[in-house]
Order: structure tokens, then C-alpha cells, then sequence
């Protein structure tokens, strides 16, 4: 089917054809206002002619350039210049019609849906000076007509740039829909079969200790990552997500979450992205800080930013502890938390005493987070 700016050209061949048409049919009941006749059949029969090739020759997009635009302009400036040596005196005085009557529209319309509405001006101003020459005088019906077709002209332009907009808004709509189905398909799938496979070996791993326990916490990692990849909006969206709703879902026996009142909306993408460090985070608690820790979420926003803060009752660690585990080469906390955070134009701040838990405190000022979600691949 034909996109709305194909069915505009096309309206235009037809409009072309009728009004040469129409012209045709008057100056065969005006020849007594003509003291030349066969001339001016050859010019109605020229424009004609000239009509059935710009319908060839603007069914090319590739066409539709200012050089076969002027030459079009150019035509209908000719054919209203022709009308006055072929006209009696008389009728020229009366305001009679030009030969190619309302035809001379046609290119006016053809600039403006090609370079948009404000193209009609200069090209309604050709046609006006053309009709001056022919009349030799500016007169109030000449400026009348002339209104008529720069107005017909930025008219048709701006309908068709708006509906060009339009066709393109609803082609973006349905690739995000198209986008979003698929990922609910994909994250489905992976739900059944790859995330219950993480979780087993998570759970299962811990019970075991030792060797198998490290391998838990691996899969717990890719359980959080994977997660978030799967239900992160689709890259380009502009839908805003309330990251006080996903931090609320994070609640457990064992987690207390404080949110504002309001809710805190980010970009959909980033908002998964903050979620799913605060998950890690979580994840770290459940495997290090004890049986009988509890933890806090808190999330705060001051307008510049959001601040979720993370607090736990464990058993802490050592100063240093997190840079010998990156230098073993567990990067738990620093790629799913701290990572995660840089990434988004952010910082995270994790701080742990021997016995008095551990504090992560993740910062992201609202102008990261937009630049963020604008730069998502």
C-alpha cells in the first residue's frame, strides 16, 4: 500500500488531468474572445502533453528535485504569458481567463510537497508575475488569484508534512511494539527454562558450600543480569518507569524498602538498570552477610537525582576485602553494582566495617540518567 506522500503525488496527477481538462472545455466556449485559435488549441495540447509526462516523471522520488520542479513552473509561467497575444483587446480588459485557467496550481503544490509549505510562496510569486505580465498591470482580481494559489499550495505542503510525520511516529510505534512483543516471547522462554535453571544451581550451590558455593554466587550474578536484560524497555523508548515500584518488589521478610510518596520516574532502561544494582547488592547480603542479617533499602529523590541506599546488618568485611576479590578475580561487586552505576554516567560508594554491616550508597543525577537512556545501543 502506498505511503501517504505516493497518494499525494498521485492526487496531483489526477488534479492535473482534470483541471487541463477543464480548461480545454472553457476555451472551446470562449473562441470568440481569441483572435488566433489554432494557437491556442497547440498550447492547451502542449500542456497536455506536458501533464502525461510529469505524471512518468514524478512517479520517481528520485526525480522529485528542483530542477524538473522549475522547469514545471516554468511551463505554467509560458502558457499564462501565451494567452495575451492570442487574446482579443476586449477580453483581456474584462479579466477574461488565461488559457491554463487554475492548472498553474499543480507546480506550486508539486514545490510544496517536495520542500514543505513556506516552498509555495516564491513558486505562488512566479505564477504571479507571469499573470502580470500577461495582463500588464497589477489588478485586484490578479492578486486575488494569486492569493488563491499560494494559499492552495502551503495548504496541501502542510497537510502532507504533517501527515509524513505522522506515517513516520506510527512506523516508530510499531517497530516498538513489534520489539516489545518479541522481547516478552524471548523473556518468556528464558524465564522457563534459563532463569529456573540459575536459580536451582544458586540455591543449590549454597547448601553444598565450599567450591559449589562460588559457583552459586556466579549464577546468582547471571540470574540478576539476565533478568534485567529481559524486562529493560526497548532500546529508543520513551516510556519512564517508576523505580520506587521496582525497588517495592525487592521486599522480603528480611529487606525493608522506604520510598517517596511520589513516584520516582526515570527512563525505563535506566530505571531496570538502577534495579537490577540494587538486586546485586541484595544478592551479596543473602550470600555473605549472615542467616540472621536483615537489610534496608532507602531511596530518596532530591530532584537532581535519585539516591538509593542500601544497608545491611551482617557481618561486614575487612578494609580492603573488595580489592582482593577483584584481584581473585571476583568481580561481583564491581562489575553488577558499581559497573552498573559508572555505565549510566552515575557512582556507587560501597563501605564495610568488621561486624557492623556494609553500606552501598548509588548516586545518579537525572541529567546521567537521561543521557544514558539516549546512548543505549
Amino acid at each position: 500500500m502506498p505511503g501517504y506522500e505516493e497518494q499525494w503525488w498521485r492526487a496531483l496527477a489526477v488534479f492535473r488531468a482534470f483541471s487541463v481538462l477543464y480548461a480545454a472545455a472553457l476555451y472551446a466556449f470562449a473562441l470568440d474572445d481569441y483572435r488566433h485559435v489554432t494557437p491556442g488549441w497547440l498550447v492547451l495540447a502542449g500542456l497536455g502533453g506536458w501533464t502525461a509526462l510529469t505524471f512518468a516523471w514524478y512517479r520517481r522520488p528520485s526525480w522529485r528535485r528542483w530542477p524538473l520542479l522549475s522547469a514545471d513552473l516554468l511551463v505554467a509561467a509560458a502558457a499564462i504569458v501565451a494567452t495575451r497575444p492570442l487574446q482579443l483587446e476586449a477580453a483581456v480588459e474584462r479579466g477574461a481567463q488565461t488559457l491554463p485557467v487554475f492548472w498553474v496550481t499543480a507546480p506550486v503544490i508539486a514545490w510544496a510537497l517536495v520542500y514543505g509549505w513556506a516552498a509555495a510562496l516564491p513558486a505562488a510569486g512566479v505564477i504571479g508575475l507571469a499573470n502580470v505580465a500577461e495582463r500588464g498591470a497589477v489588478t485586484a482580481p490578479l492578486l486575488h488569484n494569486t492569493v488563491l494559489v499560494l494559499v492552495a499550495g502551503a495548504l496541501v505542503g502542510y497537510v502532507c508534512d504533517l501527515a509524513r510525520r505522522s506515517e513516520r511516529r506510527l512506523a516508530s510505534l510499531l517497530r516498538e511494539q513489534a520489539a516489545a512483543a518479541e522481547r516478552d516471547r524471548l523473556a518468556r522462554v528464558v524465564h522457563d527454562g534459563v532463569l529456573q535453571v540459575l536459580t536451582y544451581v544458586s540455591r543449590r550451590g549454597r547448601e553444598l558450600g565450599g567450591d559449589a558455593a562460588e559457583l552459586a554466587g556466579l549464577a546468582a550474578e547471571q540470574e540478576v543480569a539476565l533478568r534485567a536484560l529481559i524486562t529493560a524497555a526497548p532500546a529508543g523508548s520513551s516510556r519512564r518507569t517508576d523505580l520506587g515500584a521496582l525497588l517495592l518488589a525487592r521486599a522480603t521478610p528480611r529487606v525493608s524498602v522506604a520510598v517517596p510518596p511520589a513516584p520516582v520516574r526515570l527512563p525505563s532502561s535506566v530505571a531496570r538498570e538502577v534495579d537490577a544494582a540494587v538486586a546485586a547488592t541484595l544478592d551479596n547480603v543473602e550470600r555473605h552477610a549472615g542467616p540472621d542479617a536483615s537489610a534496608y533499602v532507602l531511596l530518596d529523590d532530591d530532584g537532581d537525582g535519585v539516591t538509593v541506599l542500601v544497608r545491611d546488618t551482617g557481618a561486614g568485611f575487612a578494609p580492603g576485602r573488595l580489592a582482593e576479590a577483584a584481584a581473585e578475580g571476583r568481580l561481583g561487586v564491581a562489575r553488577s553494582v558499581v559497573g552498573r552505576l559508572e555505565a549510566l554516567g552515575g557512582t556507587a560508594v560501597v563501605v564495610g566495617r568488621p561486624g557492623d554491616g556494609v553500606e552501598v550508597t548509588l548516586r545518579l543525577p537525572r541529567r546521567a540518567a537521561v543521557g544514558a537512556d539516549r546512548s543505549a545501543p
